[in-house]
């Protein structure tokens, strides 16, 4: 079974910082694109930023210049999060496109971890 498993949420004060981690665990060949994605209550859920196998990085303009993603060599996805503020409270999810040891392709979603900011 491949699955993605998130840890580092909690609650911060304002102006605060967390570091979010996933990791695709599994009979994983290779994870491609890595994202971040977050839903706030009543709130459609929003791409945050993303990264590629290359390290090519894209950040939603909210959280530009405070947020930043980063990968390991292998399957770990991390989003570092500066300079956090209450509009920044969400459910935060990864998701990744892998490839299994037997080549079949998944779109894969973690269970999502809360991040609450207070002010």
């Amino acid at each position: 079974q491949v699955q993605l498993v998130e840890s580092g949420g909690g609650l911060v004060q304002a102006g605060g910082s967390l570091r979010l981690s996933c990791v695709a665990s599994g009979r994983i060949f290779r994870a491609n694109d890595m994202r971040w994605h977050r839903q706030a209550p009543g709130k459609q859920r929003e791409l945050v930023a993303s990264i590629t196998r290359g390290g090519s990085t894209h950040y939603a303009n909210s959280v530009l210049g405070r947020f930043t993603i980063s990968r390991d060599n292998a399957n770990t996805v991390f989003l570092q999060m500066n300079s956090l503020n209450a509009e920044d409270t969400a459910v935060y999810y990864c998701n990744a496109a892998v490839i299994t040891d037997r080549g079949s392709a998944y779109d894969l979603w973690g269970q999502g971890t809360q991040v609450t900011v207070s002010s």
